[in-house]
């Protein structure tokens, strides 16, 4: 951090006209626009959605969407005002909201190909043409990972559970995660792990201050001795002699997501998402 942080100081921002040396130019019309608050969303919703969709282009992918909701009001030019509805009105809005929030839930969690536990392919970042007008992938993809790459650039097998199809649960057990000799993740660049708390999605505060296992720490990391990696993923210490392959993991139910950055094409691959020859090791618990 403390590098990231000297770097960071290095920048300076300035307006062209300053860096330039010369005059500013008359100022744009001041855009009267809602400021985005997660708070302010949460409790009017539409009134964003409405603000929002007055500066986003139409295209052939969202027409269809956009007369749906302009047919109750919504979109630019409108305004759907929730606190003028009936009680009856606002309970099915709200129903509704609810759940579709959860059927975005559900395909974040459970949306890709299951290899051995993980979801693959699921969730993917990329342009307007990668998804294609599937707005349950897109959705899913903002709320669980949102800024993910295009699977070129990066894929991101995530699990909630073990390879048994239970949930991770690092409050009852130990886990593991082996990868076989010479079969860590397919990448031109590196690959990580990362332990996240399975509620908040938040990382894990540890007393060995790690959140990760990635590629640039495999010299110092301990192979079995038959060349494979094991991955210990637990709350406390495995004891010093394993700590070097420690993750350490919440005292609570666990979420990981594995990044593979540049997945290579050419078997043995991850590519095409959830097609591909290789698929991640299967967490199973210790014994």
């Amino acid at each position: 951090m403390p590098n990231v942080e000297k770097i960071q100081a290095g920048y300076k921002s300035q307006s062209l006209s300053e860096f330039l040396d010369q005059p500013a130019p008359t100022a744009a019309p001041k855009i009267d626009f809602l400021p985005a608050t997660t708070k302010g969303i949460k409790e009017n919703f539409y009134a964003y959605l409405d603000a929002a969709l007055l500066y986003v282009p139409e295209t052939s992918d969202d027409k269809a969407v956009r007369s749906r909701l302009a047919t109750i009001g919504i979109g630019p030019g409108r305004s759907f005002d929730f606190k003028d509805l009936s009680p009856e009105h606002k309970a099915e809005v709200l129903l509704g909201m609810k759940a579709g929030d959860d059927k975005v839930s559900a395909f974040a969690a459970g949306g890709g190909k299951d290899e051995n536990g993980w979801q693959v392919g699921g969730l993917a970042g990329g342009d307007r043409a990668s998804f294609d007008g599937n707005w349950l992938k897109r959705a899913a993809t903002a709320k669980a990972g949102i800024y993910a790459n295009a699977p070129d650039e990066a894929m991101y097998p995530a699990t909630r559970k073990d390879s048994s199809g239970n949930t991770l649960d690092t409050s009852k057990h130990n886990y593991t995660l082996t990868f076989p000799a010479e079969q860590f993740p397919p990448v031109n660049a590196f690959w990580s792990v990362t332990m996240y708390d399975g509620k908040s999605q938040l990382l894990i505060e540890n007393p060995i201050n790690r959140y990760l296992i990635n590629a640039p720490m495999l010299p110092s990391m301990k192979k079995n001795a038959d060349g494979s990696l094991t991955i210990y993923i637990q709350k406390d210490s495995p004891g010093k002699d394993k700590e070097s392959n420690w993750l350490p993991a919440p005292n609570d139910e666990a979420y990981l997501v594995m990044r593979l950055y540049w997945p290579r094409h050419e078997a043995p691959s991850i590519l095409p998402p959830g097609e591909g020859t290789w698929q991640p090791p299967g967490i199973v618990v210790a014994e």
